[in-house]
């Protein structure tokens, strides 16, 4: 790496939020996938489509929890390295299937969900400590923002991909992921790794001719001290902390809270829409599921548009309001269709895909990002670290449940039945937010940590609404 030949900034923030297109690429591209994957090889077991589409997430939940613990070793770039090979070499491996092998694209996809697991970890770490303090507020958005514009590139070239003969269409699909993932390799080979990882390597010279490149010459030197005194103070709570600490009276009560937010995002079903919308579509109208790929670009479309108002949104409102809001509308978009369907045995089957939008579009702006945001500002810098990496796990395991678990469901029940499932967990999440979740927005982490420390305490009785 070239450290003495100045890098612009706008190339690092760039190729350092990079990861999230690979990340949403392939959590979405096997939504267009499917459909000719279960022609061509005529699949019809209910469990296998579940692993086949939940494998990655299955992989991640592994991925996320080893790089977090090797970045701290070898360095968050070179991490991103490793992850967008893996990212390369599970597509090229996912694009040559052999002809009926289930198990072994199934193994495959979990071997590339490590890098899925590893993006999800990465990115936002690489992000939040290269960017300057006033924009750290938006990286969580920022990189929301690229993770959903990966899902619509993914939807977009399953839709260009749809008419090639049905076996070369979705090895097709899934194999392109490779060329985002050379692209970020090429870009990554030429970034800086973090000035607060080279710090705590005791590489100072070096750290700070990588702020040369993202800060103004009067900000350095009091970030070079800035980040010293954190990883001395995080040093210090790493040795005192253990697993056991995340339990304690004194923590208990923001652990639950944050890795709780993290767990109802996957579990109240967004992703059964992201990964299944064709066959849903199939299924409410009797039409082939790979002529309604449409459906996911216009999902991909109002992800992104949802994604961009939060960045605008995000410091307006307070996090409860926002989550309430959209949990409550995200439960009637799910119950709603099962209690129509009941009065209205005629409705119109498309009724439901249109209710599924509405959830599409407030999850976009409220779940979707905010659980980050949250999960970013709740745990107290002792237990940072363990409880980030246990809400992050707690999510990945939302995901790959509901990936897994909603073929199966939908095979032996109505959909409104099974979104109505859904609905009654949004409400659950709804209540959670209201009774076990303190306020964050403009609360120091001081202030937030005396909140667990009181424990009982409701968010209400602190005048947090």
């Amino acid at each position: 790496m070239d450290t003495k030949k100045k890098i612009p900034s706008g190339f690092i923030y760039f190729f350092g939020s990079f990861g999230g297109i690979l990340f949403g690429y392939d959590i979405g591209v096997m939504t267009g996938a499917l459909p000719f994957l279960k022609h061509d090889w005529a699949l019809t077991n209910a469990s296998l489509v579940g692993w086949i589409t939940s494998a990655v997430m299955f992989g991640a939940i592994f991925g996320g929890a080893l790089a977090g613990q090797m970045a701290d070793k070898l360095g968050r770039r070179k991490m991103i390295l490793i992850s967008s090979l893996i990212f390369a070499i599970g597509s090229i491996l996912c694009g040559f299937s052999p002809n009926n092998g289930t198990y072994y694209l199934i193994i495959v996809r979990m071997f590339l969900g490590l890098a899925v697991g590893a993006a999800s970890a990465l990115v936002p770490a690489y992000m939040s400590e290269m960017a300057p303090a006033r924009l750290r507020g938006r990286l969580s958005g920022i990189n929301q923002t690229m993770i959903v514009s990966g899902m619509l590139l993914s939807y977009v070239m399953d839709f260009i991909l749809k008419d090639l003969p049905e076996q070369f269409a979705w090895r097709l699909m899934l194999g392109l992921a490779a060329v985002p993932a050379i692209i970020l390799f090429a870009g990554v080979l030429k970034l800086p790794e973090s000035p607060r990882f080279l710090i705590k390597t005791g590489n100072r010279d070096e750290a700070r001719q990588v702020l040369s490149y993202i800060r103004k010459p009067d900000e350095i030197d009091g970030e070079m001290k800035q980040i010293e005194d954190t990883a001395n103070v995080e040093e210090n709570a790493m040795e005192k902390s253990s697993w056991g600490t995340l339990f304690t009276g004194k923590y208990r009560y923001l652990v639950i809270a944050g890795v709780g937010v993290a767990a109802f995002q996957q579990f109240q079903g967004a992703n059964a829409i992201f990964y299944y919308i064709p066959l849903i579509v199939e299924k409410a109208t009797g039409s082939a599921a790979s002529s309604a790929l449409m459906w996911p670009i216009i999902q991909g479309v109002i992800l992104v548009l949802g994604s961009l108002l939060f960045l605008w949104i995000a410091d307006k409102f307070n996090r409860r309001t926002l989550l309430t809001m959209g949990g409550t509308v995200m439960a009637l978009s799910f119950l709603l269709p099962a209690v129509i369907n009941k009065l209205m045995p005629n409705a119109s089957p498309m009724m439901i895909v249109v209710f599924l939008s509405i959830y599409v579009a407030f999850y976009s702006f409220t779940w979707a990002p905010l659980t980050w945001v949250l999960v970013g500002e709740i745990f107290p810098l002792a237990i940072r670290g363990r409880a980030s990496g246990l809400a992050s796990s707690f999510n990945w395991i939302g995901s790959w449940a509901v990936g897994l678990l909603f073929p199966i469901m939908t095979a032996s029940m109505s959909q409104e039945a099974v979104f109505a499932i859904f609905g009654v967990i949004c409400v659950l999440g709804v209540l959670f937010i209201r009774f076990c979740v303190p306020e964050t927005k403009g609360h120091t982490l001081e202030e937030i940590e005396a909140q667990g420390t009181r424990g009982k305490e409701k968010p209400e009785e602190a005048g947090q609404n």
